[in-house]
């Protein structure tokens, strides 16, 4: 009776264990956007997840870049009316401003 005991207990233990490691699929991969508009990146601080896309869309009058002050990405000129994406690969906050007018900042934070 003991030994039905432990073996049932343990092949629960297991079950539980096992169902809790596979937590289904990872989650899909997001598409997150930053709109360039007024001078300012908004939103001005995004989290993302690794893997996640970032699509920065500029509406403003002038021409803008999304530049990582760490070199981690560099849009080049993004003109009016249109868009540049980054798939996020690596975990970290990344700084970034617009290269044109240094005054504009952002912040990524990959997780």
């Amino acid at each position: 009776m003991i030994a039905r005991l432990a073996t049932v207990t343990a092949a629960v233990g297991l079950l539980v264990c096992t169902a809790g490691l596979a937590g289904g699929d990872p989650p899909e991969p997001k598409t997150h956007t930053v709109t360039i508009e007024d001078m300012r990146f908004q939103p001005e601080r995004l989290t993302v997840a690794r893997g996640d896309t970032v699509v920065w869309v500029n509406k403003d009058l002038v021409p803008h870049t999304a530049t990582s002050e760490a070199g981690r990405f560099d849009s080049e000129t993004i003109q009016t009316a249109k868009s540049w994406k980054f798939t996020a690969r690596t975990k970290g906050e990344f700084a970034y401003i617009c290269s044109l007018h240094p005054t504009m900042k952002g912040m990524l934070n990959v997780k």
